[in-house]
């Protein structure tokens, strides 16, 4: 037992510093996207993270669940990309995706082969530029039944899931936009 205590001890040193440092370049674009870029070529992979700045916070008390069903229309179609093909396309590839929603901002991201980036930023400008014609009736409706079956599966019918609410109410007033 002493010497596992040594040996722990040896390992903590006061005096050491780490400091962590990822190189970046930052710019904005003529259209006001913000483009953050860290170069790694230490891997064949890339990944592609989009954030908007829209989040729950920014609904209205009573109608609420808006930016999490616009994260999912954003995954449904858009004028170039057909049904469900957004998945199809990055999986495709050999890569991922996938999207979430928070309080402030909904994020959405694919990690695929070096090679594949132009295909998933190809994927992610068409879905900001034309997504909004192909929101019709029927997808919207398809599409906020999958986001409350998301809550009920994730929230309603899990095991202490309520105590998240609970808990927000209590420590963010009526008229916070956390609350």
């Amino acid at each position: 037992m002493m010497l596992v205590a040594l040996i722990l001890a040896s390992g903590c040193s006061a005096d050491k510093t780490t400091s962590l440092s990822v190189p970046y370049e930052s710019y904005k674009l003529d259209n006001g996207l913000t483009v953050i870029l860290n170069e790694d070529k230490s891997d064949p992979i890339t990944s592609l993270v989009i954030l908007y700045h829209v989040g729950s916070s920014r609904e209205v008390p009573g109608k609420t669940g808006f930016a999490n069903l616009f994260e999912h229309m954003m995954f449904q179609r858009s004028e170039n990309v057909g049904e469900d093909e957004y998945f199809k396309y990055i999986e495709g590839a050999g890569g991922t995706l996938n999207g979430g929603t928070s309080f402030d901002q909904t994020i959405y991201f694919e990690v695929v082969p070096k090679n594949a980036l132009e295909m998933a930023m190809w994927l992610e400008s068409d879905r900001m530029g034309y997504l909004i014609n192909t929101v019709t009736s029927k997808s919207f409706a398809l599409q906020q039944n999958v986001a409350q079956n998301e809550k009920r599966q994730g929230v309603d019918n899990r095991p202490y899931a309520f105590t998240d609410y609970v808990i927000l109410k209590n420590l963010y007033p009526k008229g916070h936009p956390y609350s």
